[in-house]
């Protein structure tokens, strides 16, 4: 089955990324094996599309929130294990587990 985003073909989930927030994702990641030359010149490219749109940061992390919301609901429920509510307490003898 194949999927599409207004008229562009999406083939993975990086595509739906980048139709998402208009730039590739590679733009602000890098690319493994990159030289410096080209890690400049695509950090300089970042900074000029961030220059063009101060809102871009806001947008990227509204939608990520929005991903996570949606895709991993549970992540919200989590607590950490130096909270006391998670801890288990045996208190039978009036002993902890």
């Amino acid at each position: 089955m194949k999927s599409f985003v207004g008229t562009h073909q999406v083939v993975s989930a990086d595509d739906y990324i980048e139709l998402a927030i208009g730039t590739p994702v590679e733009l602000w990641l890098g690319t493994e094996g990159e030289s410096e030359m080209e890690r400049a010149a695509r950090q300089d490219a970042a900074r000029d599309i961030l220059a063009d749109n101060p809102h871009l940061v806001d947008d990227v992390t509204r939608l990520a929130a929005h991903a996570a919301q949606s895709y991993i609901p549970a992540a919200g429920n989590v607590l950490p294990m130096s909270c006391p509510v998670s801890r288990r307490r045996n208190t039978r003898n009036g002993v902890a587990a």
